[in-house]
Formats: C-alpha cells, structure tokens, sequence
C-alpha cells in the first residue's frame, strides 16, 4: 500500500512539473513572438522612414523656409518654431509638474485635495490630444481672435504636466524615510530637506520625466491645429501663427505635390529621429543613475 501511494505520488509530481515545463515553454515562446512583432514593426516603420526621408536631406532643408509647390524651400521656420513650442512648453510644464508632483507626495499624501488633484492628473495622462487643443482653442484663441503660437505652446505644456507630476511623484516615494529624518534630525526645516536632499537623490529619475514629456510633446499635431495654425513664413512672434514640424508634415503628406509629399517624408524622419534620441538619452541616464 505504502509503495504505491509512493509511485502514486510521484506520477503526480512528474504530471505537475511537465505541466509546469510546458507552460513555462510556451509563455517564453509567446514572449518571444510578442518581442519579435514589436521590433518588427518598429524597424518597418524605421525602414520606411529611412527609405522615403533620406532623399529629401540636404541643405536647403535647414536653411529655408516653406514655399509654394515647385519652388525651392525647406523646413527652417517649421523646425525653429517647433523647437520654440516645445520648448517653452517644458519652461511652463515642468516646473508646474514638479510642484505638483512635490505636493503630492511630500505635503498631501492622503487629504482630499491631493486625491482631487492626482485624479485630475491621471485623467490628463490619458486625454486625448486634440481635446486639450479644444480647450486652449477656446481659452486664449477665441477670446483673442487670432492663433498664436503662445496657445501652442500651453497647449503642449498641458499635455507635458502630467508626465512631470507623475513621474516626481513616484521618484519622490522611493527616498528612504530614514533619510529624510536624518536631515529633520540635523534641524533642516522640511522644505531645505526637499530641496537638497530628496530632489537631490532622485534627479535622474525626475530628468528622465522630462524628457519623456519632451519627448510626448515633440510630434503632437493636433493640438497645434487648434492653437498656433503654422505658418508658411518665418515667424518668431509668439503672438502670431507659428509653423511647427508636426503640422508642416500634416499639411504636405495631404497635399499631391511630390516635392511637398518628400519634404514631409523628411520632416516625419527628423521627428522620428528626434524622439528617438531623447529616448536613449532616457534609456542611458536612468543606467547612470541606477549605478
């Protein structure tokens, strides 16, 4: 009796770990054919990008501004116009979001207003683009009467925000408390500790936020439709129409002019490329970190 108990003991055994053998197997195997898809699909995308934008690189792309269909021009105005939206978006952005963030999870941890304002945070996480574009449209371009690249911007830094919020927050809940008892202990108020020690210990990761808000930010279109128009001449004025890449890609890729078509392939690769840095800016700072 006691002998085959035993061997009915280990049949069971052995049917548990092949049953574990297997799921173990085929959960790798499914991983790997979701890995596979995804790279896949990027390096398609890459490819495309690659194979229709490079023929469109030159000179003349960084140093003029947008012309007519069968005239000589480039993506200079498009270019400096997003790099001034998206830039003084972050200006307006990020500090709002590491308040915010600082707030959240220094000052307000479990009181009404700071589940109010984190719910309304992770609601903007999620809003769709064109729908903050709506709100600025009616905000600053209505009552104004006329698009600015001003609106554009805030539109963008909107939309940055909530990235900054969430990614201080959580960078600040993973100092030790221990640490900040230490500086409390030495008679630091709570706010020096704050600022020279906790944001000290997790500025990587709140740098990292930024530039994934950077990197958001950079290729919206939708939002600028609404807000700062474009704009085919140079234009620095905040106060008037301003071109944007995103925008300029938008107008082309719907246009039947194969110079305007090339230019926004070319303009869709540099918005590629631009992201994609930022993104292995991220990738090798968070190792720095982490070390």
């Amino acid at each position: 009796m006691k002998a085959n108990n035993t061997l009915m003991r280990a049949d069971r055994s052995a049917s548990l770990l092949w049953r574990r053998h297997l799921c173990d197997r085929l959960a790798t195997i499914l991983s790997w054919l979701g890995m596979l898809i995804v790279v896949f699909m990027l390096g398609s995308i890459l490819w495309t990008l690659f194979k229709n934008g490079l023929a469109g690189l030159s000179v003349h792309l960084f140093t003029m501004s947008m012309a007519a269909p069968g005239q000589p021009g480039g993506l200079a105005n498009a270019i400096v116009g997003s790099i001034i939206q998206t830039g003084l978006a972050i200006l307006i952005g990020a500090p709002a979001g590491l308040m915010t963030g600082i707030y959240l999870a220094e000052y307000g941890t479990t009181s009404r207003m700071a589940r109010t304002v984190r719910f309304v945070s992770d609601m903007l996480l999620s809003a769709p683009s064109i729908l903050i574009g709506l709100f600025i449209y009616m905000m600053l371009v209505v009552p104004f009467g006329h698009f600015s690249g001003l609106s554009g911007a805030v539109a963008l830094a909107i939309l940055a925000m909530p990235i900054v919020v969430r990614t201080t927050e959580d960078m600040l809940r993973l100092v030790p408390v221990a640490m900040r008892e230490a500086g409390i202990a030495l008679g630091a108020p709570k706010w020096r500790v704050i600022l020279f020690i906790c944001l000290r210990a997790v500025r990587a990761g709140i740098m990292t936020g930024v530039l994934l808000a950077v990197a958001r930010v950079a290729g919206e279109t939708a939002p600028l439709l609404f807000t700062s128009l474009g704009n085919s001449e140079w234009s620095l004025d905040l106060g008037r129409p301003m071109a944007s890449l995103p925008v300029a890609i938008y107008q082309y890729a719907g246009s039947a002019y194969q110079d305007w078509m090339q230019q926004a392939w070319t303009g869709a690769l540099l918005v590629t490329l631009g992201v994609l840095i930022i993104n292995i800016v991220v990738r090798v700072g968070t190792r720095g970190g982490r070390s």
